[in-house]
């Protein structure tokens, strides 16, 4: 059986570990790992990138790794498990593993509870009343279903594992229950501590490897990539800034306002931030402005199926060659019809301000080979 694993690995860390183990011991004898490229959900370049993480994963338990792309790596919880759903479904796997603060059982319960008429009834009064999304979806399920539904939905693994479960059609739903620190902790247990610990300490130059696998030689500095954002901001017109993903009621103003009025994109995002717009909602549309992410390109079914790296012995998981199937990048990329050739064009940029922000060898996606784990 195949399982699918859809991840960020920012880094790789002994919390994935775990659940790879997991999933090999219970459910699947394969495990397929859809994974962010250079760029993450929270809006955000990863840690380090995208080779080394897939390296690192298929050392510790991965079979595949195949790149979930930039456009949609980078979006708000729904399209984000959607385009990973589809590209799991696409290459045949029967099961999706992830972790979650809560049982199937109640994940299932606050499925149901989100698409009651009288919850989003409520979500909508709150939203206009200028709440964000995921508060403003809590209180409206406190109101109808009670208080011990509403805590476990502001659960932060548990808000992308409704999307998983929504996405799933041909594919079987299984949480594992997260061990230890959780999403986002700043709190170590034994050998276990969150994505965002561990970076920490790698920016930082205390020891690390107590937690992870993996070694980050060339951490990404984001301060190295501020101005080519900033001059982005600055000089693109209001009506290309209004076709940007996530972008909506009249944001663009407020974005080139607070652009021509600040030097750092720590004071724009603390001007821009508000209840209905979240740091991370608006980091996304800052990265999607300087990476040309528009609305339309996120709303298109995923076009190809990446190949970053395999095991030796487990060739026979890489798609069969055809439209979809990038594995020998430079010959399989002309392949590609126009629409899918914009949408890994992002790809691209998106290693390039990778390149921009490490201080290593520059990569170069046309001459990068599959890595055999």
């Amino acid at each position: 059986m195949k399982a699918a694993v859809i991840c960020e690995f920012n880094p790789f860390h002994n919390g994935h570990k775990f659940l790879l183990e997991k999933i090999k011991e219970s459910y699947a004898d394969e495990i397929i790992c859809i994974m962010s490229g250079s760029c993450v959900q929270r809006g955000s370049l990863a840690i380090t990138d995208k080779y080394t993480r897939a390296e690192t994963a298929l050392r510790n338990g991965a079979d595949m790794v195949v790149e979930l792309p930039t456009v949609y790596a980078m979006s708000s919880a729904r399209p984000f498990a959607e385009s990973g759903v589809r590209i799991a479904e696409q290459l045949g796997c029967e099961v999706l593993c992830f972790g979650a603060e809560s049982e199937l059982s109640v994940l299932r319960k606050l499925k149901d509870a989100c698409e009651d008429n009288a919850v989003n009834a409520i979500v909508k009064q709150k939203m206009d009343a200028g709440l964000y999304y995921p508060r403003a979806l809590s209180e409206a399920v406190n109101e109808v279903c009670g208080a011990a539904l509403s805590q476990a939905i502001m659960k932060p693994n548990n808000i992308l594992a409704l999307e998983y479960i929504r996405a799933c059609r041909t594919i079987r739903p299984i949480a594992i229950e997260r061990k230890d620190a959780m999403h986002d902790s700043t709190t170590a247990s034994d050998t276990i501590t969150s994505g965002k610990d561990i970076r920490r300490m790698i920016l930082s130059g205390e020891s690390y490897d107590t937690y992870t696998p993996m070694t980050v030689t060339h951490p990404a500095d984001e301060r190295r990539i501020e101005g080519a954002l900033l001059y982005r901001l600055k000089t693109m017109p209001h009506e290309k800034l209004s076709a940007i993903a996530g972008v909506s009621e009249g944001l663009e103003y407020r974005v080139k306002e607070c652009a021509t009025k600040y030097n750092s994109i720590e004071e724009i995002l603390e001007h821009l931030k508000t209840k209905r717009y979240t740091r991370s909602r608006l980091r996304r549309i800052l990265y999607d402005a300087l990476l040309g992410v528009t609305g339309r390109m996120q709303q298109t079914p995923v076009p190809y199926l990446r190949v970053i790296g395999v095991k030796k012995e487990k060739s026979e998981l890489i798609p069969s060659a055809g439209p979809m199937a990038v594995v020998k990048v430079k010959a399989d990329y002309e392949k590609l019809d126009n629409s899918a050739k914009e949408i890994f064009d992002v790809d691209i940029r998106a290693t390039e301000l990778m390149n921009i922000a490490q201080d290593a060898v520059p990569i170069n996606e046309f001459s990068r080979g599959l890595i055999k784990g």
